[in-house]
């Protein structure tokens, strides 16, 4: 089964080149080269993935990737940017897009991606059904009802990406256990790209400014220094 993807790119030889390797891995494309036709496109068809790029003549990729969250259905967004600002690329995972590439890229690692969102699609999907209570972690003053993607701290709904969550997630179902950023990328993102730990730095410090009354000192992710990162215990230990 052939996969959808809608390119929004406004670089026709980007755009193409895109297309031309999103074939060799089974994906048929439409090409939005601006927001309005990518709305168009949007609005009128089904994909299982957006590549978006961040610059776009009439509108922006953070608008866009607003529109795109606020539908019905979840559709996985990797987002493709010139700009190399740490600003750019939280605005853009805060609005909603769950993996990033900084242009220039190459293509085997922006096709490792899009592999790797397909595959965490599929996992989910490929989840068994919840049983009727629902699976709920709790630790300390923390909540995940993990069927309806929710948590609460002090019982306060604490927003979260779809990719903070996931982080979280694996951490409550490992606590204690110790990762570092290379396993926590396998793990999460479904890849590991030299020099992409930086990725998982700032994830953790978004998840920390949410989620702790204190991020500099963490009741719930903590820093195993020279080692990676692990999740408290039950009892906050």
């Amino acid at each position: 089964m052939r996969r959808k993807v809608l390119i929004v790119e406004d670089e026709p030889d980007i755009a193409r080149l895109v297309k031309n390797h999103l074939s060799d891995i089974n994906c048929d494309a439409d090409i939005a080269p601006n927001g309005a036709d990518a709305r168009a496109f949007f609005d009128n068809s089904e994909y299982q993935l957006i590549v978006l790029d961040l610059m776009l003549p009439d509108t922006d990729g953070l608008t866009l990737c607003r529109h795109f969250r606020a539908a019905e259905g979840y559709v996985p967004i990797l987002m493709l940017t010139a700009k190399s600002s740490e600003l750019d690329r939280v605005l853009g995972l805060e609005m909603g897009a769950d993996d990033y590439l900084t242009k220039p890229f190459s293509i085997p690692e922006l096709i490792a991606r899009i592999k790797a969102l397909f595959r965490r699609v599929e996992a989910f999907h490929k989840q068994p059904e919840p049983s009727k209570a629902g699976e709920v972690l709790q630790f300390n003053e923390m909540l995940i009802d993990v069927d309806k993607r929710q948590i609460r701290v002090k019982d306060k709904a604490i927003d979260l990406t779809a990719r903070e969550f996931e982080l979280l997630l694996f951490f409550a179902r490992h606590p204690g256990r110790v990762f570092n950023r290379v396993q926590l990328l396998d793990q999460v993102w479904g890849y590991n790209h030299d020099g992409y730990e930086h990725t998982v730095n700032s994830h953790i410090n978004r998840l920390r400014a949410k989620i702790e009354d204190d991020p500099s000192s963490p009741t719930y992710v903590h820093t195993v220094w020279g080692v990676g990162y692990k999740f408290a215990d039950s009892t906050g230990g």
